[in-house]
């Protein structure tokens, strides 16, 4: 596997045991005790992977994953002691990709990186490798995972990405919150529709010309999203 996981966390003890559990499975780990450092560990050793405490001595940890996000859609898992509905849903909202709440277990946390780095490379394999719509105004190239928005290629997160192809792999088809976290992955079934109402704000921002009337990632009112836009 070989994998760079960084570990960004003032508690000692969470290094120990995510270090202990995550190369047991083969993955390279990296700590940092502030976020400082943990900024340029990321920098430097480009890992496939960041956990991240919301809670730190210097920066926040929403600060960290704003800058973070600033420059790279590396997979973030958000992993703290704030483990109410509205901490959670922000951190998914600054563009995280999971959060787990302390105390954790360990082999939970596991699972998710595991889950994560799997919606990173991609999941199931699509049926088609380019998906157009709305006469190219927005193009999907599945063979470099790369999203294109007008005349801008967009950055989305591996759980945007994800939430993006399964709407456009049946576009018009009308799919439920609970659809989509199932095809999301990594998920808890609580709170699932906070989740996904996230990242679909976060996708809007990213790939409509005007989030607050879409024409992409349309609601269906009492039952979920689709993608509105006619392929081409």
């Amino acid at each position: 596997m070989n994998e760079k996981i960084l570990v960004i966390d003032d508690e000692p003890s969470v290094h120990e045991v995510v270090r202990a559990y995550l190369e047991r499975e083969g993955f390279i780990v990296y700590s940092a005790d502030n976020g400082l450092e943990g900024l340029r560990l990321a920098e430097s050793k480009q890992p496939a992977l960041l956990v991240l405490d919301l809670m730190l001595p210097d920066l926040s940890g929403e600060e960290i994953c704003r800058e973070v996000r600033r420059r790279s859609d590396v997979p973030i898992l958000m992993l703290t002691a704030k483990s109410a509905e509205e901490d959670r849903v922000t951190g998914l909202e600054l563009g995280a990709d999971d959060y787990l709440a302390k105390p954790f277990s360990p082999r939970e946390l596991v699972a998710r990186v595991k889950a994560v780095l799997r919606r990173t490379g991609g999941g199931d394999v699509p049926l088609v490798e380019h998906l157009s719509f709305d006469g190219g105004a927005l193009r999907i190239d599945t063979s470099r995972r790369e999203v294109v928005a007008g005349d801008r290629t967009v950055d989305l997160t591996p759980s945007e990405y994800a939430l993006l192809l399964a709407l456009a792999q049946y576009p018009g088809r009308v799919y439920s919150r609970f659809e989509l976290i199932n095809r999301v992955r990594g998920y808890d079934f609580e709170g699932y529709e906070r989740t996904i109402d996230a990242h679909v704000k976060n996708l809007r921002k990213k790939i409509e010309p005007d989030p607050a009337r879409p024409r992409y990632v349309e609601t269906v009112h009492g039952v979920g999203y689709r993608l509105g836009a006619k392929p081409s």
